[in-house]
């Protein structure tokens, strides 16, 4: 039982694990209570590209404001996330929480997201096909969802919703916007819940290679 349970916390810790949707900032791609799995070797050999969709440490795991004072202890969320026991009064911890979003920059890019959650990079709009529900903006083309403009450090990505107009994001996080690569469990990379839209989640052409100028 004991080397069971030691193969199958191995096999999740390293190689691949089971999550799903909690939220609705990836919709319409991702729906509340889609099951994924996600895969931990790919980042082992090479950086994360445009359009993958990654899981990773919450923020206030990482970001310098939110995680002030805290230390979260590595056992207790591994707890958390185990299946029926993080459910459990007092278990939960936010740092111990883990994020689905797209990468839409990669290191040395320069990006500018617009009022609406449209994508610039290097200057150009990004072509994002699954991208349907964009920020509400008034006759000044103010609204609710925050800008961008900067240059995505070495190490880091910007990870957005494609929810635009829902999804806390690298726009609204207090410490900074880009989000250390260190910090990705994983790719999504396979949807097997519900059984009518199980399938790959592959990266689009156009989200793979942007026409992007320098």
């Amino acid at each position: 039982m004991l080397i069971t349970l030691a193969v199958a916390l191995g096999i999740r810790q390293y190689l691949v694990e089971a999550r799903y949707i909690p939220s609705g900032s990836m919709l319409p791609g991702l729906q509340l209570q889609d099951r994924l799995l996600v895969e931990k070797l790919s980042y082992r050999q090479r950086a994360p590209r445009r359009g993958e969709i990654v899981v990773f440490h919450s923020p206030h795991h990482f970001d310098p404001v939110l995680s002030a004072g805290a230390s979260p202890n590595p056992l207790r969320c591994l707890v958390v996330n185990l299946p029926l026991l993080g459910s459990l009064p007092g278990i939960a911890n936010p740092a111990c929480d883990a994020y689905i979003k797209r990468v839409v920059a990669l290191p040395g890019e320069r990006v500018s997201v617009d009022p609406r959650g449209h994508v610039f990079i290097n200057g150009r709009r990004l072509p994002e096909p699954y991208v349907q529900n964009h920020c509400p903006v008034d006759s000044q083309g103010m609204g609710p969802c925050r800008t961008l403009n900067a240059l995505v450090p070495p190490g880091h990505v910007l990870v957005l919703g494609d929810n635009r107009a829902n999804s806390w994001d690298g726009r609204f996080w207090p410490g900074g916007a880009f989000l250390p690569q260190r910090e990705i469990i994983g790719r999504a990379f396979w949807r097997f819940y519900p059984f009518n839209q199980t399938g790959a989640l592959g990266v689009t052409a156009s989200t793979a290679s942007p026409a992007v100028g320098r």
